[in-house]
């Protein structure tokens, strides 16, 4: 287990890198949003396109590791839900406590993280991972919120939520490395160093800005914030542990990084939507900081336990 630990470690330090710089003022807001916007559109873009462009689309897509992820976190998602039903919290404040339970930081921490640690193989459960969070729980939450805060859903949030998906950069490399590999077209030496070179940028930015992120996050609503914390890094990976190894068994290796991708603490996008729509901002952010604080340890524990399993 200290081997692991001393593994993740140095993705841990670069994020507490990240955090002092912008603490101390050396790193300000307006750096942090645009090392954010360079990681998220170019850097991160450019390594989940190499690795989907090695790959088919057979390769990635397992309809039982797809069942067994939404069932999962389907019911840790419900359970959070009903958690905050019984507070009297609101339709909108509940999804959002929800997203917190369950959606993992899998694109700026868990796709370069995993990958490293666990092989390069890990990149297809994880982007399967990744697509299912964005695709249908990124939805899932603008369409609640949306429908609680205008009384009923019409077809003008659908196309939202449609526009935003198609503009996802995250989303959209990914598409489009699967379609140059269903073409079968060669990717030329230049572009392969070029992509190389581009996406080596997304692990480092991606924990830095992680970590400055953090800078501005504070820890209200400490009670709630750190039930969330215990379903993320705790509740979600244990369920999804029961449900892809005995409720829908899937190959143990998959089973293992579907996990681990579920370990991870609650992802910054959340933070972003919830304060785009004015629900819950305060108690996401410092959901956002306990669960990456206690990571440091858990998601070293998750990860040595289910390297055990393949």
């Amino acid at each position: 287990m200290l081997a692991v630990f001393l593994q993740t470690l140095p993705f841990f330090l670069v994020i507490g890198l990240g955090y002092g710089a912008a603490r101390g003022g050396f790193f300000p807001e307006e750096a942090t949003a645009w090392l954010t916007r360079f990681v998220f559109y170019f850097a991160l873009s450019a390594m989940l396109f190499r690795f989907s462009a090695n790959l088919s689309f057979a390769e990635i897509f397992d309809g039982r590791f797809v069942l067994a992820y939404l069932w999962g976190t389907g019911f840790v998602y419900v359970l959070a839900t009903l958690v905050a039903m019984l507070r009297k919290v609101g339709v909108a404040a509940a999804a959002f406590e929800a997203q917190c339970a369950v959606i993992g930081n899998v694109g700026f921490l868990g796709v370069p993280m995993l990958v490293l640690l666990m092989g390069e193989t890990a990149i297809g459960p994880v982007m399967l991972v990744l697509s299912v969070d964005l695709i249908v729980f990124g939805s899932l939450v603008v369409i609640l919120v949306t429908g609680s805060q205008d009384g009923r859903t019409n077809l003008g949030v659908l196309r939202t939520v449609a526009l935003g998906l198609l503009k996802n950069p995250m989303i959209l490399s990914i598409a489009l490395g699967l379609t140059w590999s269903a073409l079968a077209i060669p990717i030329p030496p230049v572009m392969n160093e070029f992509l190389s070179l581009l996406g080596g940028a997304a692990t480092p930015g991606a924990l830095f800005a992680i970590g400055a992120s953090l800078a501005g996050k504070s820890a209200e609503r400490p009670f709630v914030a750190g039930w969330l914390s215990v379903c993320k890094l705790v509740i979600h990976p244990a369920v999804i542990a029961f449900s892809a190894l005995y409720l829908f068994p899937v190959d143990p290796y998959a089973a293992a990084v579907m996990i681990a991708a579920a370990a991870l603490p609650v992802a910054g996008n959340v933070y972003i939507l919830a304060q785009h729509y004015g629900v819950a901002p305060q108690r996401v952010s410092a959901s956002i900081l306990i669960s990456t604080i206690f990571a440091v340890l858990t998601v070293s524990v998750v990860i040595g336990w289910v390297s055990q399993l393949y």
